[in-house]
């Protein structure tokens, strides 16, 4: 509205139709959001959501690839659980879940000692990092000629004077090939676990640290009831990661044994059972069962670490905090004796 000496007002007309309706601030951010969006989401249905729905409708069919199949109900899952070759394979995860355990405390150890500042620390962090950044197929490939009889490690044991006889079959003795399979999953990925450690033990106030020296405490001391207790969220993180990865074990299996002698993972049997035998029903029904065992573990461990680290109200640990105060109740007892 405009006015001016001696005139009355002017009423300014309002810009009508569509770009009236996008003149406003509010409208113009939404349009915003919704275009940059829109791909994305489409994207997301498309390679994600659809295929997902479309397996659990496959679950209930007696199909393969190019037949439409006859409905059969929950017969596919019934028989996950029946077949030999199915559910009863998730007990080889056990020994990647082993080789987990085993990869964390070897990551946690090599992340303190590079914490604490060990010479040529930068060549050590970049030998052990490097093996994460090979395809997974590829460490398939190493270990099939390092395993094999004959080759690199029957060679390495020889030199060292262990006889050829007394040398297993590393991959064919079904008491140990698995424990290898296994040892290639902590040869590849305790170099990308230590340096998550490192990135947590680094945010730790240096402070902590100089406060421990002049109360004389060593290595030891320092990361027990510092390192430790400050990273205790992200040993949990990477604790359930390792275990939900050990359930999807794949790579290691199908590429040195192809699944035989007794080291066929979940994976390698669905695939085998999906691509080989043409049961796309049962395969499906199979990665159902195996997404539910996964969120009941990552549930289960969620809970379990709650429980097992309660946090007091302010959202701090106090078990760590308490055994910082006794270690002080100590000093100072030992001082006003001395």
């Amino acid at each position: 509205m405009k006015t001016t000496p001696g005139t009355a007002a002017v009423q300014e007309p309002k810009a009508g139709g569509l770009r009236g309706f996008f003149d406003n601030g509010k409208r113009q951010r939404i349009l915003v959001i919704v275009t940059f969006m829109i791909l994305p989401m489409i994207l997301l249905f498309m390679f994600t959501y659809l295929p997902f729905f479309k397996m659990i409708q496959f679950s209930f069919y007696d199909r393969n690839y190019l037949s439409e199949g006859t409905f059969v109900g929950l017969k596919n899952y019934i028989n996950v659980f029946k077949r030999d070759d199915c559910f009863k394979t998730l007990w080889v995860s056990v020994f990647y879940m082993g080789g987990a355990v085993v990869q964390l405390a070897l990551a946690l150890f090599f992340a303190s000692l590079m914490v604490f500042k060990v010479k040529g620390s930068n060549l050590y962090k970049a030998c052990l990092f490097f093996p994460y950044l090979i395809c997974g197929i590829a460490v398939g490939f190493i270990f099939k000629f390092f395993y094999a009889h004959g080759y690199v490690l029957d060679n390495i044991l020889m030199a060292l004077g262990v006889a050829e006889e007394n040398i297993p079959l590393w991959l064919q003795n079904t008491k140990i090939n698995n424990i290898c399979l296994a040892a290639t999953s902590v040869w590849r990925y305790t170099g990308q676990n230590m340096v998550m450690f490192m990135g947590a033990m680094m945010s730790v106030d240096n402070s902590l640290y100089e406060a421990c020296a002049l109360d004389g405490a060593n290595n030891w001391q320092k990361f027990r009831y510092i390192i430790l207790p400050s990273i205790k969220t992200i040993i949990v993180l990477n604790l359930i990661l390792s275990i939900s990865g050990s359930l999807c074990a794949f790579e290691p299996p199908y590429v040195i044994t192809n699944g035989t002698m007794g080291t066929g993972t979940y994976f390698v049997i669905m695939n085998r059972i999906a691509h080989e035998n043409q049961k796309v029903g049962l395969a499906c029904a199979m990665a159902i069962v195996l997404l539910a065992i996964i969120i009941l573990c990552t549930v289960g461990q969620k809970l379990f670490f709650k429980y097992a680290f309660k946090a007091s109200d302010d959202g701090s640990d106090p078990k760590p905090r308490l055994r910082n105060e006794r270690y002080a109740a100590k000093k100072a007892a030992g001082k006003a004796g001395a």
